[in-house]
């Protein structure tokens, strides 16, 4: 079926009237966003389905919201036969949020299934926690996170509070796919509707801090300065915060202003420094020890640090969560809670200094995916097993414990200002604690690409791309010779120098390379499964033994990151 044929079918009845005009006036203007509009349905990735909201199969609407609710409303029905099925619901600050919560909340209803909804935008990872607090079978978070303004998403969880994995999002796809927009119940029944709030809040503001507290040192004297940057948190991380013992909060009142514009950055990604740019014009002005930014659906957590310069400045997530987990996996031990059946979580495209770490405090590392779901899969699988500490990936994002199934930026926000609490009473800052560790596990140093392709002609060059790397893998980089190639789409892993290509079925098939060189830098390449991009991730890696030795490794490493740039031809 052409594009265009696609189009014709949304002019029927089926389909209201504003959805209709919108795509007759696509397709008699010939707008080149006809194409992109009806190429191909939305698919679940690594963050469930996000999409540019608009008419058409490839957009986010009325239409394929509804279509994903009513399909995983069947699978519920199917699931969970013969007892009453609860769902929550919550919503970020995106544009048409709040209206897609409670259409989805509907869909739901009208299937006879109870709809837990919160009754503004709330933080996901508050979601996660609420759906195992609340016993519900199941929950579905609108948000797309970091993406801009004109994106909105879908997530949905499973009742164990993480997000779905296999079998069940496989399964829960063929069921969408089977629904015909006629067959979607949108005739919601409000009498099935439970509405929370605030007070659901304080229940998960007091896990997050039982969970990510240890000790309480300094706390009265560490200033902070935190921005929500327009999304969920203003409802939960300040007050976290204070009821933790922090005393000096000052926050950017501009940013704190919920809003699916994000009128005051080009981003609201706290991955980047530009996002935290009025966080630290403040932070010169209150002498700051510490600037946190979190992203739209406040899952992860961006936090700058005084340098060795005494300058702020932004910690990439490998180095966030180097510091988080160190210091966990340290105050365990001084309790006494290892005994040998502990884990982290990491994921594939994370530093490997997390192994090192592991090994040090004689702790598990068990690596998944990209993406926080399989963090969630690894605990739910291990439980009465193992016990779960931390997790964390890259993409900074980060996990405290087990009472949340997804990272959240509340938990570790609580637990980051405690280490800089704890630092600055021991008169050093977190960078220098970071320090102190690489000086024991080694100094791991991260660069990350992004390449941007658009539309479809961007995905078949993105395909071609990954074809090309599959097909012709550098033979070396940075002057060090590639040793192991690993291929997650074909579960391989080729030793170069023995010329032996080995099966890798511990982790499921993904669209994933990575290769290692005889020095120990790894790269990492993979398309994003929720944004239209292929992702290039770094790490070199040294030994170091004081500040001033950190300071030259620093410029050597980042020279060698530049190096492998211009080997894989990404600069």
């Amino acid at each position: 079926m052409t594009t265009l044929e696609k189009a014709k079918l949304w002019l029927s009845d089926t389909f209201d009237q504003e959805t209709r005009e919108a795509v007759q006036l696509l397709i008699d203007s010939n707008s080149p966003d006809l194409e992109d509009s009806f190429y191909r349905e939305l698919e679940f990735g690594t963050g469930g389905m996000r999409g540019i909201m608009g008419v058409g199969t490839n957009r986010l609407n009325k239409y394929t919201l509804g279509q994903a609710t009513q399909g995983l409303a069947n699978y519920m029905l199917k699931q969970f036969p013969n007892e009453e099925i609860k769902v929550a619901i919550a919503y970020d600050v995106r544009n048409n949020s709040k209206e897609f919560g409670k259409l989805v909340a509907d869909v739901l209803t009208a299937n006879g299934i109870k709809v837990l909804l919160f009754k503004d935008h709330r933080p996901t990872p508050e979601l996660s926690f609420t759906v195992r607090d609340k016993n519900c079978n199941g929950g579905i978070v609108l948000t797309a996170s970091h993406n801009p303004p004109e994106y909105n998403g879908y997530k949905v969880y499973w009742n164990d509070g993480a997000q779905i994995v296999p079998p069940h999002d496989e399964a829960i796809i063929n069921e969408v796919y089977s629904v015909k927009f006629e067959e979607i119940k949108f005739d919601g029944n409000d009498d099935l509707i439970e509405w929370i709030g605030e007070e659901q809040d304080d229940v998960y503001i007091d896990a997050c801090i039982e969970h990510s507290t240890y000790q309480n040192v300094g706390k009265e004297n560490l200033n902070i300065v935190f921005t929500s940057i327009h999304g969920t948190t203003y409802t939960t991380v300040p007050k976290a915060l204070e009821k933790a013992g922090f005393k000096k909060i000052d926050l950017v009142r501009e940013q704190m202003i919920p809003s699916g514009n994000f009128p005051t950055v080009d981003s609201p990604n706290p991955e980047e420094p530009a996002a935290l740019e009025m966080a630290m014009d403040l932070a010169r002005i209150t002498n700051a020890d510490i600037v946190i930014g979190t992203d739209p659906d406040g899952d992860r957590l961006g936090i700058a640090v005084r340098n060795l310069d005494g300058e702020m400045q932004l910690l990439n997530g490998n180095q966030t969560n180097t510091i988080l987990t160190y210091y966990i996996l340290n105050e365990w031990r001084k309790q006494e809670r290892i005994t040998g059946k502990e884990f982290i979580g990491s994921t594939i495209v994370t530093s490997d200094i997390f192994f090192d770490i592991a090994q040090k405090f004689g702790v598990d590392c068990k690596v998944g995916l990209t993406g926080f779901k399989w963090i969630g899969k690894m605990i739910r699988e291990a439980e009465g097993r193992e016990k779960f500490v931390c997790g964390g990936e890259e993409s900074f994002g980060f996990m405290t414990g087990d009472f949340v199934r997804d990272k959240d930026s509340c938990g570790s926000i609580v637990l980051a200002c405690e280490i800089a609490a704890w630092c600055k009473a021991n008169g050093k800052t977190m960078y220098q604690y970071m320090i102190e560790i690489y000086q024991e596990t080694g100094m791991y140093y991260e660069g990350l690409v992004n390449l941007v392709r658009k539309g479809r002609d961007g995905a078949e060059e993105i395909q071609n791309m990954m074809k090309n790397f599959r097909e012709n893998p550098p033979k070396q980089l940075a002057g060090s010779l590639v040793e192991e190639v690993k291929d997650f789409k074909e579960q391989t892993n080729f030793v170069v120098s023995q010329n032996e290509k080995k099966v890798m079925n511990d982790i499921p098939k993904s669209n994933v390379l990575i290769y290692y060189t005889q020095d120990g830098t790894k790269v990492c390449v993979r398309p994003s499964g929720t944004e239209p991009k292929i992702k290039f991730y770094i790490s070199v890696k040294d030994s170091i033994t004081s500040e001033a030795d950190f300071k030259e490794k620093l410029i050597t490493l980042e020279e060698k990151i530049e190096e492998v740039k211009r080997d894989l031809q990404l600069v």
